[in-house]
């Protein structure tokens, strides 16, 4: 899956402008799974290609914050927006993974911030 476009350097980042409508059922449900959260990790999650698999459910560790903000993103509500540049890196990874196991995806703010993939997991 193509998820973005190249584009002039001018030294900044482009991406298309990708919605959450242009991304199969399976990464929808991986973002509104990080927009739920929020703040936490995912674990154990595998990927077959280059599609997240979700069921059943990996595990899922919700981090609070005491004093912050500890509800999903207001993005969680709504069909349709505009992916924001880690969203699309995410995804850019999944496909270059194809087959395989993320052991920890940490989402800060409902968004992807970091991932430790098992290379050798392989299809579990």
């Amino acid at each position: 899956m193509v998820v973005s476009a190249p584009a002039p350097d001018d030294g900044r980042k482009h991406t298309r402008s990708l919605s959450k409508q242009h991304v199969s059922s399976c990464r929808a449900r991986l973002l509104e799974l990080m927009q739920a959260l929020n703040f936490g990790r995912i674990e154990r999650l595998p990927v077959r290609a280059g599609e997240p698999v979700l069921d059943p459910l990996p595990t899922v560790v919700r981090e609070v914050k005491f004093g912050g903000q500890n509800g999903a993103r207001d993005e969680w509500a709504l069909g349709d927006f505009a992916l924001k540049a880690p969203v699309v890196e995410l995804f850019k990874e999944l496909d270059r993974l194809r087959d395989g196991l993320i052991d920890v995806l940490t989402v800060k703010h409902g968004l992807p911030f970091n991932m430790h993939v098992n290379l050798e997991a392989g299809a579990r």
